[in-house]
């Protein structure tokens, strides 16, 4: 009889132990709450709306940080006082995920919920670029071939180009959207060069600091994680270019347009396909130990989701569907609550 009783008190302790663990030392939270990138956060907000509406649960509380800073509050530890979810515009890094697992953040499910382009635009009255991932790598990096860049107008760096000042208004270093511009276009741009590929088979970590490092004002300016106000810039300032999420272009069609990256529009079937060089994978990340302790989280991801689907609701949002082997394996790991080992991030 002791024995029974024993086992009783410790499992009960046991799941005491958990929901504490998840609700911070007893406290908890019957709201959801998830932050980072605000190319997602369009997205992540009318999906909480959705659920809210669906399941007659609180709506979300959702945060635009950038994927960086969400990625910060995400794996600072297990508990309410930090987040359920983190929304990224690009995959997880392996030191991220070490910082989780240090924190005891140790169970964390990766769900691709879609697919982005990074839009390069530019006011409806600009002067209509046409530009190359080589022709923003040399506008905008520090160095070009080693030496300071000294290019001053478009027409410097490409002589088929306007005579136009270099202005660009871009993601800051927290957001996903600038590490991806860097990897998936500056790197590309950088690597056309020649010289620059012989630096990248002789030193890669020189030849991506090389072609990564961004000049300042008035070349690069950071315009923070809301580009809703990149837009209105591009507005007021019309030889100016911008670098935003897909579905911001989509949504403000009469004030901004697409600029063309070696000929490739940022438009719907091109990103989908792969050919337009700015595509990128949307990530939710979803904390493990939180399900069933904080409300509503398997049934918000099952919206999202749902949303994200083809024909769902986000494609008209400026979402554009993975293909079907991606949000098979997203299904998969929403249903089981599949968890990353880390060893396939970089």
């Amino acid at each position: 009889m002791f024995k029974k009783f024993a086992l009783v008190a410790v499992s009960a302790l046991a799941l005491a132990g958990c929901n504490d663990q998840a609700g911070s030392s007893g406290a908890s939270r019957d709201v959801i709450s998830a932050v980072g990138s605000s190319t997602v956060y369009p997205f992540a907000t009318v999906v909480g709306e959705r659920f809210a509406s669906a399941t007659g649960m609180k709506t979300p509380k959702i945060e635009s940080t950038g994927t960086g800073g969400g990625m910060e509050r995400f794996c600072a530890g297990v508990g309410a006082a930090h987040p359920d979810i983190a929304n990224a515009s690009r995959r997880m890094k392996k030191s991220e995920f070490d910082k989780c697992v240090a924190n005891g953040v140790k169970d964390i499910v990766e769900i691709q919920v879609g697919i982005d382009g990074i839009a390069v635009g530019e006011s409806i009255d600009g002067p209509k670029f046409a530009l190359t991932p080589q022709d923003l790598y040399k506008a905008l990096a520090a160095e070009v071939e080693g030496k300071p860049n000294t290019a001053k107008t478009w027409q410097d760096v490409n002589p088929a180009l306007p005579a136009v000042a270099i202005s660009v208004y871009g993601p800051p270093s927290t957001s996903g959207t600038y590490d991806a511009f860097k990897e998936l276009i500056l790197l590309k741009g950088c690597e056309a060069d020649p010289k620059m590929k012989a630096m990248k088979d002789a030193d890669k970590d020189a030849f991506e600091k090389n072609c990564t490092t961004l000049r300042g004002a008035p070349y690069y300016v950071e315009q923070g994680e809301n580009d809703n106000l990149m837009i209105g810039k591009l507005a007021k300032n019309p030889n100016s270019v911008g670098i935003f999420g897909y579905s911001y272009l989509e949504e403000n069609l009469s004030k901004v347009r697409g600029i063309t990256l070696g000929g490739v529009a940022p438009e719907y079937d091109a990103i989908a396909s792969g050919k337009y060089p700015g595509a990128r994978p949307l990530f939710i990340y979803v904390k493990k130990a939180h399900i069933g302790v904080i409300p509503g989280i398997k049934e918000y991801v099952t919206e999202f989701l749902k949303g994200a689907a083809d024909g769902g609701y986000l494609k008209e949002k400026g979402l554009i569907v993975s293909p079907a082997d991606v949000t098979a394996k997203a299904n998969a790991a929403a249903n089981g609550m599949t968890t990353l080992d880390g060893a396939e991030l970089k």
